[in-house]
């Protein structure tokens, strides 16, 4: 069995795949690379081959037929073979040096008393046009360098959470949680890092900037536009969050411990928000509604879920009267983005 898999969403990834693959063959023999062509119509499908000629005992490469984001990564959970499992986008790469020291520490632990569930490392934002790159940490919030559990986490400050760049998950715990992305939708990454938490018991902090993440392509997912066209996906993810926090057969898991309940609901309410700017950022009576929709789905599924949300200080700057409020709400989002330097 393999210490780590790791697959690569491609979907029409010639121009940059190759950085990607590249920085992750450094792990050698302990690693599975697992290439996931999710239908391209480029050359992505050549170069995948080429790579799993040159390294047979690493790479593998699955062709599929176009199912979008989601579900590259669910056949990669399908296939992967190795202990634990990570997503690494086609147009992100990894750090020598914190991927080695991150196999090491996985090694380590796969021996221990104690089973890992999760391990949690930086991610660097490598933003287009900018020399200096924030460096998404979390010292302040989990114990470093231990293995620890949900009641041992800290208090996540808004706007920072655990990430899909951020995390390795145990490969049999995403089948134990039935970990199963929605096919032809945007945005479940947020699925991916959500489900899983309830199952989750022993993690570990290892403090180093293994994961960067690209981000400023005009066509990429997270890019404003592109999210407010897009944003039933965004409506769809978050409201597939919103019945898995209420589901009846998950949520003894999740108040089995006051920390993991906060911390996702702290989560969903970010992501509810992320919904509700970019319906008031598109400017149309639409999408409003859109936001209108959501509030009564939440209200419906959930009413104490729904006025905690409702009545928190995102909730009730979502929903400020008017186009005056409207206003307001989108140049306090200006300022958060500049601040927290995302998209």
């Amino acid at each position: 069995m393999k210490l780590l898999s790791i697959a690569i969403p491609c979907y029409n990834s010639e121009a940059y795949m190759e950085k990607c693959i590249d920085s992750l063959l450094a792990g050698g023999d302990d690693v599975e690379i697992l290439i996931v062509n999710d239908g391209s119509t480029d050359r992505t499908a050549e170069i995948a081959d080429r790579y799993q000629v040159l390294n047979p005992n690493i790479v593998r490469v699955i062709h599929k037929e176009n199912g979008g984001h989601g579900s590259a990564v669910n056949a990669g959970i399908e296939n992967a073979t190795g202990l634990f499992f990570k997503v690494v986008d086609s147009d992100d790469w990894v750090k020598e040096s914190a991927y080695q020291q991150v196999l090491d520490t996985l090694r380590e632990l796969a021996g221990g008393e104690q089973q890992l569930d999760m391990m949690v490392c930086n991610f660097v934002y490598n933003k287009v046009g900018e020399k200096r790159h924030k460096v998404m940490q979390y010292r302040s919030s989990l114990p470093v360098g231990q293995m620890f559990t949900w009641k041992e986490v800290k208090h996540f400050y808004k706007g920072h959470y655990i990430l899909m760049h951020s995390v390795i998950f145990r490969t049999r715990l995403l089948h134990e949680c039935g970990l199963k992305l929605p096919e032809h939708c945007f945005y479940v990454d947020n699925i991916y890092v959500f489900n899983p938490l309830p199952y989750v018991k022993n993690m570990y902090y290892l403090d180093v900037n293994f994961y960067y993440y690209y981000i400023g392509r005009t066509d990429q997912s997270v890019n404003q536009k592109v999210m407010i066209s897009r944003i039933d996906q965004q409506l769809r993810v978050n409201k597939l969050m919103v019945d898995y926090y209420t589901d009846k057969s998950i949520r003894p898991r999740i108040d089995a411990c006051s920390q993991l309940r906060n911390y996702m609901y702290n989560y969903l309410e970010i992501i509810t928000t992320i919904s509700c700017v970019l319906a008031i950022c598109s400017y149309t009576p639409e999408d409003l509604a859109k936001k209108k929709d959501l509030w009564s789905y939440i209200k419906e599924k959930d009413y104490w879920l729904f006025m905690k949300l409702r009545t928190g200080i995102f909730g009730i700057s979502m929903n400020l009267p008017g186009k005056g409020g409207r206003y307001f709400t989108v140049g306090a989002y200006k300022i958060a983005r500049h601040f927290f330097n995302f998209n």
